[in-house]
């Protein structure tokens, strides 16, 4: 199978990434006749985050598509097999995705503590084989690199990981977008 075409989107917290995400794979589903399907990294950890979950499915259900609702709040490769050539993916987010993962060690002990170029790689080959599997991806993260780097060992590392990702996957990706205050700006076509 080809590899799937790839939409990134990526804005700060609030800015609309989600909706204009959603927009973009239900559009895309009706084109080519697929399934839509909705991969979620976060985890509801608290009330805000539950809020949000909420929201999102809330939204999801009301737009009138089936969507199909993974939680995987890490190793997102291994849900690539259930996937078809005609479906369409959301993956949201992956700035919570490389949270997960780069600090799963910190959370539950008995999970081994990766090294930076590990986690990077996990992420990577995970996007590929769901990207491998599917007529569409799209991707979606924040926009937290304009902001002053924390001097701290491990938000530098998060922050030059989230980078490195960013650049990975808009290298190979169809179209790029930046959503600031709900309007999506295209950075990147073709």
């Amino acid at each position: 199978m080809e590899t799937a075409s790839i939409t990134f989107i990526t804005g700060g917290v609030r800015s609309g990434k989600s909706s204009f995400a959603e927009r973009v794979a239900l559009n895309k589903a009706m084109e080519i006749g697929g399934a839509l399907h909705y991969i979620a990294t976060s985890e509801s950890f608290d009330g805000e985050m539950k809020e949000r979950i909420a929201l999102h499915r809330k939204d999801r259900n009301e737009s009138g598509s089936s969507w199909k609702t993974w939680e995987q709040a890490t190793n997102i490769g291994s849900v690539a097999f259930q996937f078809h050539e005609n479906d369409v993916l959301l993956l949201d987010c992956l700035t919570t995705l490389l949270s997960n993962e780069l600090f799963a060690h910190e959370l539950d002990k008995s999970k081994p503590l990766l090294h930076k170029e590990e986690v990077f790689h996990h992420i990577w080959t995970g996007i590929k084989m769901l990207a491998n599997n599917c007529n569409h991806l799209v991707l979606v993260s924040n926009e937290v690199l304009s902001d002053p780097i924390p001097q701290n060992e491990q938000m530098m590392s998060y922050c030059q990981l989230l980078g490195n990702l960013h650049k990975q996957i808009t290298s190979i990706a169809k179209q790029a977008y930046v959503v600031e205050a709900g309007i999506p700006l295209l950075m990147k076509e073709g």
